[in-house]
C-alpha cells in the first residue's frame, strides 16, 4: 500500500481540505473570498488601515510643524503599524480574505502612504457589496480587436 492512499478511497487524486472546489479554488469570476477566517476579518483590516492612514497623517502634520516628540512617535508607530499590517495581509491573502491587489496595496505600498491601502479596501468592498452577477451577458468585443472576429 502506497503512502496517502487509503485503500477504501482514492485520497491522493482529491484535494487537501479548503482547497476543493467549494472553497478557495478560482472560479469563472475569481478567486472565492472569504469574509473571515478566524480572528482576521476583513471588517478588522479595515479598521486598522483606516487608523494606519491617520497615524500616517498625524505623522506628515507633525513634521511639518516641527514637533519632534510627537513626529517621532508617530514614526515608530507608523513603521511598526506597517510591518503588522503587512504580515497579517499576506497571511489573508492566503487565507482568502482580502484579494492579492489589496494585499499588494498594503504591505508594498503601505509603508510609504497607507492611503492607498485604506483606498483599495474601499474599493474591495463596493465590489464585495455589489457583485457582478453570472447571469450578466459579458460586455461587447471592441471594433477591431481580435475577439470579435
Amino acid at each position: 500500500m502506497a503512502l496517502g492512499v487509503n485503500a477504501s478511497t482514492d485520497t491522493a487524486a482529491q484535494p487537501p481540505p479548503g482547497h476543493g472546489t467549494s472553497a478557495g479554488r478560482d472560479t469563472e469570476s475569481g478567486p472565492r473570498l472569504s469574509e473571515a477566517v478566524g480572528p482576521l476579518t476583513f471588517t478588522r483590516l479595515k479598521w486598522t488601515s483606516f487608523f494606519h492612514s491617520v497615524v500616517y497623517l498625524s505623522l506628515i502634520v507633525c513634521a511639518i510643524a516641527g514637533l519632534a516628540a510627537p513626529t517621532l512617535v508617530l514614526g515608530w508607530t507608523h513603521g511598526i503599524l506597517w510591518i503588522v499590517m503587512s504580515i497579517v495581509c499576506i497571511a489573508a491573502v492566503r487565507l482568502r480574505v482580502i484579494p492579492l491587489r489589496l494585499g499588494v496595496a498594503v504591505a508594498v505600498l503601505g509603508g510609504l502612504g497607507p492611503f492607498v491601502g485604506s483606498f483599495e479596501f474601499v474599493r474591495e468592498q463596493g465590489r464585495r457589496a455589489h457583485p457582478a452577477s453570472p447571469s450578466e451577458p459579458p460586455p461587447a468585443p471592441v471594433p477591431g480587436s481580435p475577439t470579435e472576429r
